[in-house]
């Protein structure tokens, strides 16, 4: 049986895109104006705007899924739990070597709950390790945006059941966790890699000739952290992807995040 969906009431969709649009200038600006300043100013000034902006659209995102009827308290411990779970998974490897396994739990939660939770549960994880683990800096915003982009991303995936599911959710899970090491560059790309080499951004370049610096710089510089995540997530959602998605499946029967139908529950089994 396929997959129902369980998507976003109207409000929701347009917060999720509205903060959406507001990421993607955040990363994208560096192609379209000139930066200057270095490694440890990038970000100094604009970061905590986009904290207080993110955090709280996050929020009222929940809040709003809520007041539609969407989310019910129970749905909202779900959230804090796996928010908890994630920020455990994080906590022993914060991104050293690329080891993040929060993000096969990521998939399998946004593929079970949908694309608005799998944003909320991204962003929120993400916040709370970096608290957790001192991880606060410029970065963090940057970081909630990617880590719920994959979220959405799998909560719209194709419906799929049994061995087939676990094959697209893990393929899915390599090509984002890879796509969120290239979008993360990009936080501090323009002043990290400033100068003349064909790497570096160059101020006031074509689009073209900056993007393929930008590329180039990601293969020298971030491959080797980004293909060990996929690898470990990808092969976490393999191993156990199948009691996981059982047990979140059971936990959506008994809230109202979208409840998973008794057969979605058996053919996982």
């Amino acid at each position: 049986m396929p997959r129902r969906q369980r998507l976003l009431s109207t409000p929701g969709r347009i917060l999720l895109v509205v903060t959406s649009v507001l990421g993607a200038m955040a990363f994208l600006w560096p192609f379209l104006v000139s930066a200057s300043g270095s490694v440890d100013s990038a970000h100094r000034h604009d970061a905590p705007v986009l904290l207080l902006v993110v955090a709280p659209l996050l929020l009222v995102l929940v809040a709003v899924e809520v007041s539609r009827g969407r989310i019910d308290a129970r749905g909202i411990a779900v959230l804090g739990i796996l928010a908890a779970c994630g920020t455990a998974l994080r906590i022993p490897s914060p991104g050293v070597a690329g080891l993040e396994p929060l993000f096969f739990l990521l998939v399998l939660a946004g593929r079970v709950y949908g694309p608005g939770f799998g944003f909320a549960l991204g962003g929120l994880t993400i916040l709370v390790s970096g608290i957790a683990t001192g991880g606060v800096g410029p970065w963090l915003p940057f970081q909630m945006l990617a880590a719920g982009w994959v979220g959405v991303g799998a909560g719209l995936l194709p419906a799929g059941v049994g061995r087939a599911e676990r094959w697209i959710l893990a393929g899915y899970t390599a090509v984002a966790c890879i796509a969120y090491g290239t979008i993360m560059n990009l936080w501090f790309w323009p002043f990290g890699a400033a100068g003349s080499t064909s790497i570096s951004y160059v101020a006031g370049a074509s689009l073209a000739s900056n993007l393929r610096h930008f590329v180039a710089f990601d293969l020298a510089t971030s491959l080797g952290f980004d293909l060990p995540r996929a690898v470990l997530n990808a092969g976490l959602v393999l191993l156990v992807g199948a009691p996981v998605l059982v047990a979140l499946r059971r936990a959506a029967a008994a809230t109202s995040l979208g409840p998973a139908t008794r057969s979605e529950v058996a053919e996982a089994a």
